[in-house]
């Protein structure tokens, strides 16, 4: 029998006390008993997300949530700018012209982060832009968006800020209020440490005002809808039950440990997982890491979807490979959600093994274990 250890960005890992409250007796949804599930989970959002706004619950994936955001503020024919610097700005992008909605790409090379200078200048060029749509984490290139500089640019515009922080939320530091976002979306697959099936959205009071005039069709996704029935503890749907079963259980996980608590761990995961592919010779290939994923480049040449697979039929370790036109020449080692110290030295102590079979001539065998525990320390 071979153990599975999966370091991929998404789905993650589900803590055992997480995944046992899913086999719990399902209940009706229209009930008291779900009712106080419902109110557990959203206060619990409410302290992850560091707002006092209602959390919108969702049944769907993270992009069902991406797609509820730009339906309920945006009408057809609007402008937007999207500032993409990955595969998943790319998807704002092909969301919003789903719609109808004319797109002013600020695109970076993948491995940047969005320019906040660039940004004031799109919002002069296009001063009817209705909203700015970006990552908080750009999982496909593992960059860093700085939301809290690009916030207080969008603020002094009509538009709203509209922030995708499915990957990033409850692993890199963020205060929706605080920093003023005006709409939050994130996914249960991730930080949140439950199953995928669970989507969810935030929004400012700029952001309730642009929902007031969108004219996009929408229905089962109807923010109003939605928000009408949180004073009821429900959604007006049917809701994944079980998913609202756990999700309550790994809130109450990141309570204990605090949200400030668990931004540290992610972190210092990170610090190790970048000290540790350096000590292999791989270069990093965001120029402004995240906390939630470490992605390196490859050697030109090296079979990057055969080390993915290699790891996993061996090792039994899954990491992520590149996506789009990187396939093949970057690793991604997630440690995001249920993770700590072992799952980055088990990643890297198994990367290293794969490499060795493959034919990698490593720089100095072990070293990359030894600078990820040294920067654990």
């Amino acid at each position: 029998m071979k153990k599975y250890y999966l370091l991929t960005p998404g789905p993650t890992p589900v803590p055992p006390r997480v995944a046992a409250k899913a086999s719990e007796p399902m209940l009706h949804h229209r009930t008291k008993e779900f009712g106080e599930i419902f109110s557990r989970v959203q206060e619990g959002l409410k302290y992850v997300f560091r707002t006092k706004s209602d959390i919108l619950m969702i049944a769907g994936s993270g992009t069902a949530a991406m797609e509820a955001a730009v339906a309920n503020t945006l009408s057809p024919g609007d402008e937007v700018i999207v500032a993409s610097v990955g595969s998943f700005g790319e998807r704002w992008v092909k969301i919003a012209e789903a719609f109808g909605i004319q797109v002013h790409a600020v695109r970076e090379e993948w491995g940047k982060p969005a320019d906040p200078q660039k940004i004031a200048d799109a919002l002069k060029a296009h001063p009817k832009a209705k909203a700015v749509l970006l990552q908080h984490t750009e999982t496909s290139a593992g960059s860093v968006n700085d939301l809290k500089t690009i916030s207080k640019i969008v603020e002094k515009s009509p538009a709203i800020l509209i922030v995708d922080s499915i990957s990033g939320l409850g692993g890199e530091e963020l205060h929706m209020d605080d920093w003023h976002l005006d709409v939050v979306v994130s996914g249960s697959q991730k930080g949140l440490m439950t199953a995928p099936g669970l989507a969810m959205a935030a929004l400012s009071d700029k952001g309730w005002k642009a929902v007031e005039s969108a004219k996009c069709p929408r229905f089962c996704s109807d923010f109003k809808r939605i928000q009408k029935s949180i004073k009821d503890n429900e959604t007006p749907w049917t809701p994944p039950v079980s998913l609202f079963q756990s999700l309550a259980e790994a809130l109450k996980m990141i309570q204990e440990d605090t949200i400030e608590g668990v931004w540290e761990r992610h972190r210092r995961l990170a610090r190790a997982a970048q000290a540790g592919i350096k000590a292999l010779g791989f270069p990093l290939f965001s120029s402004r890491p995240c906390s939630v994923l470490t992605a390196a480049k490859l050697p030109e040449g090296f079979d990057g979807a055969l080390l993915i697979r290699k790891m996993l039929a061996d090792q039994g370790v899954s990491i992520a490979g590149g996506q789009d036109h990187l396939k093949g020449k970057i690793f991604r080692l997630a440690h995001m959600g249920y993770m700590d110290s072992f799952d980055v030295l088990i990643g890297l102590t198994a990367l290293e093994k794969t490499l060795k079979d493959m034919g990698y001539k490593i720089p100095e065998p072990g070293r990359a274990a030894r600078e990820a525990e040294a920067a654990l320390a």
